[in-house]
């Protein structure tokens, strides 16, 4: 039987990872009498652990929330995750820079020396994707209410600038994107699915009546919004797609493509096919590659190619 220590170690480690533990269950994985996980289980309230203990065939404990937040227990691996994800905090755009900071301080003065050490030569530079401005900050109290009414599927009432009138939406998922925050939702004045940046976004208390989800064009989220920002209407798709032989082998070619498709044709010849907002867009994106280019087709973007052709060439004289 491991010492009375690494035993309640092991025991709040598996608490931690799941919701319901049947007590002949943990007994098992810990290797000892249900009695002893008893007598385990009241060391661990006595040093403030809210665990509680639920009746029934398979009863047992649950480690539940407390007014106080007691010690945490990490392995190592979900240390190291923990102290990535304090460092790249930066680019959420949540306003948590300072917090995030505060809490990997906390949590790196607990650690032992070797995950110390481990931490200290993680470092990360967290960088944000080029924009004309920075990205505006959203507090985290509009984040938490707008998560809680997506959790609650609560009808949210919000006021959005520079709009004077409120907005009543059904809210479907808060998502990241490009260091903003953003609200899919199905907007109930207008009949349809929007999108609203979470920094314009001011909730009204209390939320309205809770509601059925709808079907979300897309499948996913991600899927919905990357559609709408290629201007394709939640289809998934780009509204222009093309295909371009390149003089320039796959390997080349690959790691700058990244929402097309890349089919080796020789040691220096590839198909490229490729998607944009518009057909101008497509032939200057496939143009910053430095090779040869013969287009498949449509013709579209053979139009495009010529067009830019010659505003190329008014341009250069």
């Amino acid at each position: 039987m491991p010492k009375t220590s690494a035993r309640l170690l092991a025991l709040l480690s598996l608490l931690q990872t799941r919701r319901d533990w049947p007590g002949a269950l943990l007994a098992e994985r810990l290797e000892v009498s249900p009695r002893t996980v008893r007598r385990d289980i009241d060391r661990l309230r006595e040093l403030g652990y809210p665990i509680a203990t639920f009746k029934g065939p398979d009863g047992g404990y649950r480690l539940d929330a407390g007014t106080e937040l007691p010690p945490l227990l990490f392995d190592d691996e979900q240390a190291v995750a923990l102290a990535i994800a304090l460092q790249t905090a930066v680019t959420s755009g949540a306003g948590i820079e300072e917090a995030s900071a505060r809490a990997l301080n906390t949590v790196r003065q607990v650690m032992p020396a070797r995950l110390r050490h481990r931490i200290d030569t993680l470092q990360v530079t967290a960088v944000g994707r080029a924009a004309p401005s920075p990205a505006p900050q959203v507090g985290t109290e509009v984040i938490t209410a707008i998560s809680a009414a997506v959790h609650g599927r609560e009808v949210l009432r919000f006021d959005y600038a520079p709009g004077p009138a409120p907005r009543r939406a059904e809210p479907h998922n808060l998502v990241t994107w490009g260091g903003r925050w953003y609200l899919v939702a199905w907007d109930l004045d207008r009949e349809d699915w929007r999108t609203f940046r979470a920094d314009r976004i001011t909730p009204r208390i209390p939320a309205g009546p809770r509601f059925t989800p709808r079907e979300l064009p897309g499948g996913t989220a991600a899927a919905f919004l990357s559609a709408r920002f290629r201007g394709s209407g939640g289809s998934g798709d780009w509204p222009c797609r093309g295909e371009v032989i390149l003089g320039a082998s796959a390997a080349e070619v690959s790691p700058y493509v990244r929402d097309g498709v890349v089919e080796e044709l020789g040691p220096d010849r590839c198909l490229l096919v490729l998607g944009s907002w518009s057909w101008t867009g497509l032939a200057a994106a496939v143009g910053r590659f430095d090779a040869d280019i013969e287009v498949v087709g449509p013709a579209e973007l053979k139009d495009a190619f010529a067009h830019l052709a010659r505003r190329y060439a008014d341009a250069s004289a």
